[in-house]
Parts: structure tokens; sequence; C-alpha cells
């Protein structure tokens, strides 16, 4: 029988993972009126004054406050990158933005692994049948796998940054995956920024669904389509060690 000890150990593993679970559901009531659209517009003069004045406080600023939203699944990740173009522009803002993004994915990513993945990871390993194969074939293809979920728009980030932890996925994989993989897709939403203020003296609304245009769409389904080749290699040859 379990001493009360090792209870409260265990019960303190779930402790991060339910803090963002808490806060995301705080913040999905309080925050969509702060993290908007219609917020970025009223506020920008004031955003774009402050950058200017201390440029060196608004990244760190920026990077805090998107690895949050982030983190924590708040609303506002897609404002937050258009605010990272439109701050900083298209290079620098996705540099920023890509680098928020994989910070808070990653807090997501250990909160998790803490909680649930070591113990999912053993009970998956130690099974038989379809799911042992499914974790086995993963296994084989991480790379692949991590890159994949990343670049396809139709995995929802959450999600993408979950499914790694329960399945034992090294960190510095993870971290490396998650940073390359959301280039193309949040490359593109920074230029969206980037040119809001043209946006915004005409008074209308940036076109979101840009990702979705077939110059866009291709060329990422395309990255996907190159992630997954050494799996298709493995499957026809029978090698593992591609």
């Amino acid at each position: 029988m379990a001493s009360n000890s090792e209870t409260k150990s265990g019960l303190s593993r779930f402790l991060p993972m339910l803090a963002i679970i808490v806060v995301a559901v705080i913040g999905a009531f309080t925050l969509k009126d702060y993290l908007s659209f219609d917020a970025l517009r009223d506020n920008r003069e004031a955003l774009v004054a402050f950058r200017d004045s201390n440029y060196l406080i608004a990244v760190i600023g920026f990077l805090a406050i998107y690895t949050a939203i982030v983190g924590f699944s708040l609303p506002g990740a897609t404002i937050a990158t258009l605010t990272g173009g439109f701050l900083f522009g298209t290079a620098f803002g996705t540099i920023f933005n890509v680098t928020g993004a994989t910070m808070g994915a990653t807090l997501i990513f250990l909160a998790a692994r803490y909680g649930f993945g070591e113990k999912l990871g053993a009970k998956l390993e130690a099974s038989e049948g379809p799911v042992k194969k499914i974790k086995d074939g993963i296994d084989e293809n991480q790379w692949s796998m991590l890159f994949i979920i990343r670049l396809v728009p139709a995995v929802p980030f959450f999600i993408a940054n979950l499914i790694p932890a329960f399945l034992e996925v090294p960190l510095h994989r993870y971290v490396i995956s998650t940073f390359m993989g959301i280039i193309p897709g949040t490359l593109v939403f920074t230029s969206v920024g980037a040119g809001l203020a043209e946006v915004f003296e005409a008074g209308e609304t940036p076109n979101l669904g840009i990702i979705f245009e077939p110059h866009i769409i291709f060329p990422i389904l395309g990255l996907a389509a190159l992630a997954m080749l050494p799996v298709i290699i493995k499957l026809f040859t029978g090698k593992k060690d591609i």
C-alpha cells in the first residue's frame, strides 16, 4: 500500500499540467478581448511608440507574452504572430515568433511528459498488438513524424505539443523539430502582420486564410511529403537505419 508521501509525490506530478489547464480555461473567458485583432488595431500607435523607444525591452516582453500564450494555451496565438510581424518586420518577426512559440510549446511538452508521458510511454512499450505496432512505427520515424505534424496546418498546435510527450520523444529532438517545422507557417502569418499598417489605413482585416491558397499550401505540403520520404523508403526497402 502506497504511503501518504508517495501519494502526494505522485499527485504533484500532475500539478504543472493542471496549472496549464486552469490558466487556459480562465484565459479563454477573460483574455479574448485583449488578445484580439481589434485590440491590436486600437493600440498600434502605442505599441509602435514603445518599440521605438524601448526596442530590447519590447523584444523581451514580446517573447515572454508569446511564450505564455502558447505555454498556457491562451487565445490569441495568431494575433501574437501578426503582432510580431507588425512590430518587428517579416525577418526579425519570424525569428521572434518561432522562438516564442517553441519556448511555449516546450513548456507544455515538459509538463505533459512529467505528469503523464513516462507512465503512458512505459504502458505503450509494454503493450502488445496494434497499439504497440503504432508506437514502434512512430519511434522508428520520429524525425519525419515530428516534422509532419508541425508542417501540416490541419494538426492543431496543442495536439502537436502533446503527442510527442506521450511517446517519449527526446527533448532536443522535440525542440529542433518544433523550431524548424513551424517556420513555414509562421513566416506566412508574420509577413501578413508586416503589412498590417496598410490594412489598418484601409480599414480592412487581414486575410488569414492565405495559408490555404495554392501558392502557399502546396509548398508546405511539399515539405511534408519530403519529410515522409524516409518513411516511404523504409516501407519499401525494409531498412530501419535511414
